[in-house]
């Protein structure tokens, strides 16, 4: 079976549903800002092992100037989207930090929209919206 687009996705909420859970047991008496360099340099690590058994290496000096910096960008905002979020795990619970996190998705579809020119349709809407919706209900307090 050849993977679409949709499995990888699938597959990407499985994966982050598990870090939150590795990542809430793992943060028990470890600082959370220690725990996030932890993580990364085993990303790391992973990943070049990964790239290089894969034979996907490419010389990165051969990348475009504009793809450089979109990727230092995203690199960026990936790391702090990891210390901000490993901190309010540290301190939150899973089923409360997770759902707020993932109103990224409201915020991928409006910049999406203003950045990308995407154009989700109206049933698109509807759903980012029901999300964004369960997101400030499982966000309040109880």
């Amino acid at each position: 079976m050849t993977l679409t687009w949709f499995h990888w996705a699938l597959l990407s909420a499985v994966f982050a549903a598990l870090t939150t859970i590795f990542a809430k047991v793992g943060l028990q008496g470890v600082d959370s800002d220690f725990a996030t360099l932890i993580r990364t340099f085993v990303i790391l690590l992973v990943l070049a092992a990964f790239v290089m058994a894969t034979g996907k290496w490419s010389n990165p000096a051969q990348l475009s100037t504009k793809a450089w910096c979109f990727l230092v960008l995203s690199a960026l905002a990936t790391g702090a989207s990891w210390v901000c979020y490993f901190r309010a795990l540290k301190d939150g619970t899973a089923s409360q930090v997770a759902p707020i996190d993932k109103s990224s998705l409201l915020l991928v579809a409006a910049f999406a929209l203003l950045f990308l020119k995407e154009r989700p349709s109206p049933r698109e809407w509807a759903g980012i919206l029901m999300v964004g919706a369960g997101v400030v209900v499982l966000g309040l307090k109880k």
